[in-house]
C-alpha cells in the first residue's frame, strides 16, 4: 500500500506555441491539417469502453467549406442511453473507491498526451471542425484543456486537505464522497477545452459521466475521448454518446440515478433541463446538482477618461475573435460622445486589416460561423438593423453561405440603448454601440446594468481611479468576470476562474476549486476514543 501523503503544487499555465513561419510546430500542424482534411472517418458511440454503431448516421462538415465531410458519426437512441447509464453505474463501483491520487495521475497523463503527442491532432480537429484559426485553437484545445487537467489536480489537493478541527478525545474527518449516481455532461461547440473539463472535473472527484458532445464539435471531442482512454481512463467512467438532446435528455432526466448535470450552452436549454429535473424530483435518489454556464450579452462600458486606442482594440478583438462565438464576446458597448470619433476611426482601421476565409489560410483572422442555423440567425439581426430607423451599419453587414458560413465583422450604431441587438444574445460577429452624452454617465451606467438578463462578462475602460471604483461597485452583479481596461474575453485557468450569474448560469467558476466542490457529497466523520458511560451532567452530581 502506498501510504504517502501527496499533494500537487500549483502548476504553470501551458505556454502558447506561436506557429511562426518555418517553425517545427507550424510544419507539424500543417501536416496534420492536410491529413485530416483529406480523410473521412467514422465515429462510433463509446459505451463501457466498447465502440457502438447504431446506423443512425449524421455528418461532420467544415463550417468554412460545408460541402466537405470530415466524419460520419453514429447517434445514440433511447436503448443506447440506457446502456450507457448501466455501464456508468457499473464502472462507478471501482472508480469511486480508487485513491484520488490515482485518478489524478490519469488526468495528468491526459494533459501530457495533449501537450506533446496529440497537440496538433486536437488543434487540427478543432480548426477544421469548428472553424478556428491557429491561435484560437491553440489557446483552447491545447493550452486551456491542458491547464484544466493540471490545475484540477492541484485544486483537488486543496479540497481534500481541507479538514475540520480537532478536540481532545476525538478525531474529526471530512470525506469528500462522489455524488450518488451518474453525471450528465452536455458540452458546447465553441470550446474543446470546455468539453474536456465538463467531464474530467466530475471524473477526477470520483464520479462517472454520460457525455453528449455538441453535434458541431464531434470531431475534436471524439479525439479528446480517445486521449482519455489512452491516458488510462477505465471503461465506462466516461461514456461518449452523441445524439439529439431531446432524446437523451428525456431518458436521462427520468432516471432515478441522475446525480448531476454539468452544462455549457444556451440559457433556454439549461432552463428546460432544470424544469425537467424539477418535474421528476420525487424519482431521484437525492437532489441532482445542476451546474451550468449559459448565455451572455457582454458589455464594454467606457468613461470619457478612457484611452481611445486601448478601447478600440479591445472592442475589435473582444467582438470578432472566433467570429464572436464566445460566451464572453463583447456584444454591446457604451461609449461617451467626446471620444467616439477617435474610437470609431481606430476600430475601422483595425477591421480593415481583418481577412476572412478558410482556416488553412493562416492569414485569415476570422473564419466561418458554426452552421447554417447560426448564420441565418446572425444575419436576421443584421437585417433587422438595416431596416430600422434607430440603427445604422457602420461597417460590415454582409454574409455569404454559398461555400462556407461567412459573415463580415459588423458594427451597428444605435440611438436606442434598448435596441434589439443591445439586449438579445446573437453569438456572432456583431457589436452594437450606443453613444451617450458625457453628462449622462451615471444614467447610462444604470441602463447597462439593467438592460440584459445576463451577467457573464463585462469590461470597463477608465483612467480615473475614483470613477473606476464607482463603476466597479455599480456594476457588481452585471458580470461574474469583470475586466478593467481589457477586453471581456480570454479568461485563463487558475487566473480568472470563469462563470456568471443572473441568466448566465450558476457561477460555479470553472478554473478554480469552487467547481470541484460541487461534484462532491461531503460526509463529516467523528470518532470518539472513550465513549461516555452515563448521561448525568457533572453539575447534577
Amino acid at each position: 500500500m502506498n501510504n504517502a501523503i501527496f499533494s500537487f503544487g500549483r502548476p504553470q499555465n501551458e505556454p502558447i506555441q506561436q506557429y511562426l513561419k518555418g517553425s517545427p510546430e507550424r510544419a507539424a500542424l500543417e501536416q496534420e491539417l492536410k491529413k485530416m482534411s483529406s480523410e473521412e472517418i467514422e465515429i462510433p458511440l463509446i459505451i463501457g469502453g466498447k465502440e457502438i454503431k447504431t446506423g443512425n448516421i449524421a455528418t461532420v462538415v467544415m463550417p468554412h467549406n460545408h460541402k466537405k465531410v470530415l466524419a460520419r458519426y453514429h447517434q445514440a437512441g433511447e436503448k443506447e442511453i440506457e446502456m450507457a447509464i448501466e455501464a456508468a453505474l457499473e464502472a462507478k463501483k471501482k472508480w469511486e473507491d480508487m485513491p484520488w491520487i490515482e485518478r489524478a495521475t490519469i488526468t495528468l497523463k491526459a494533459a501530457e498526451l495533449l501537450a506533446k503527442k496529440y497537440r496538433y491532432v486536437i488543434n487540427a480537429a478543432t480548426m477544421l471542425g469548428q472553424s478556428k484559426n491557429i491561435f484560437q485553437a491553440e489557446i483552447d484545445s491545447a493550452c486551456e484543456a491542458i491547464d484544466f487537467l493540471r490545475y484540477n489536480a492541484h485544486f483537488a489537493s486543496e479540497v481534500y486537505k481541507d479538514q475540520p478541527g480537532t478536540f481532545p478525545g476525538q478525531i474529526n474527518k471530512m470525506e469528500y464522497r462522489p455524488l450518488e449516481g451518474f453525471v450528465f455532461s452536455l458540452s458546447p461547440f465553441n470550446f474543446t477545452a470546455i468539453a474536456s473539463n465538463l467531464n474530467m472535473i466530475p471524473v477526477l472527484m470520483g464520479n462517472v459521466t454520460l457525455w453528449k458532445p455538441s453535434s458541431t464539435a464531434i470531431l475534436s471531442n471524439y479525439y479528446m475521448m480517445k486521449v482519455f482512454k489512452e491516458a488510462g481512463l477505465p471503461d465506462g467512467v466516461i461514456n461518449f454518446v452523441p445524439g439529439k438532446g431531446s432524446v437523451l435528455g428525456k431518458v436521462i432526466t427520468n432516471h432515478r440515478a441522475l446525480a448531476g448535470i454539468h452544462f455549457t450552452g444556451s440559457t433556454a436549454t439549461f432552463n428546460t433541463l432544470w424544469k425537467n429535473v424539477a418535474e421528476n424530483m420525487e424519482k431521484y435518489i437525492g437532489y441532482p446538482k445542476l451546474v451550468g454556464e449559459t448565455g451572455g450579452k457582454d458589455f464594454v462600458f467606457a468613461h470619457n477618461s478612457a484611452c481611445p486606442s486601448a478601447l478600440a482594440t479591445a472592442l475589435v478583438a473582444g467582438a470578432f475573435e472566433y467570429q464572436g462565438q464566445k460566451c464572453s464576446a463583447a456584444s454591446r458597448a457604451y461609449i461617451p460622445k467626446s471620444i467616439w470619433g477617435d474610437v470609431k476611426k481606430i476600430m475601422l482601421e483595425h477591421i480593415a486589416k481583418i481577412k476572412i476565409g478558410d482556416v488553412q489560410d493562416f492569414d485569415n483572422f476570422m473564419n466561418a460561423v458554426i452552421d447554417e442555423a447560426s448564420f441565418d440567425n446572425i444575419m436576421s439581426y443584421i437585417n433587422y438593423a438595416k431596416d430600422s430607423k434607430e440603427a445604422e451599419i457602420i461597417t460590415g453587414g454582409n454574409g455569404d453561405k454559398s461555400v462556407g458560413y461567412f459573415i463580415e465583422p459588423t458594427i451597428i450604431l444605435t440611438t436606442n440603448p434598448h435596441f434589439k441587438s443591445m439586449q438579445e444574445e446573437i453569438f456572432g460577429p456583431v457589436l452594437t454601440v450606443y453613444v451617450y452624452d458625457d453628462n449622462k454617465f451615471e444614467e447610462t451606467m444604470e441602463i447597462c446594468n439593467t438592460t440584459s438578463p445576463y451577467g457573464l462578462t463585462g469590461a470597463i475602460f477608465c483612467n480615473d481611479k475614483y470613477i473606476t471604483l464607482e463603476m466597479f461597485n455599480k456594476l457588481r452583479y452585471a458580470a461574474g468576470n469583470f475586466y478593467i481596461n481589457d477586453k471581456p474575453t480570454g479568461a485563463m485557468v487558475g487566473l480568472q476562474p470563469f462563470g456568471g450569474g443572473r441568466a448566465s448560469g450558476t457561477n460555479d467558476k470553472a478554473g478554480s476549486y469552487l467547481n470541484l466542490i460541487r461534484w462532491t457529497n461531503p460526509r463529516a466523520i467523528k470518532e470518539n476514543f472513550l465513549s461516555p458511560t452515563e448521561i448525568i451532567y457533572p453539575y447534577m452530581k
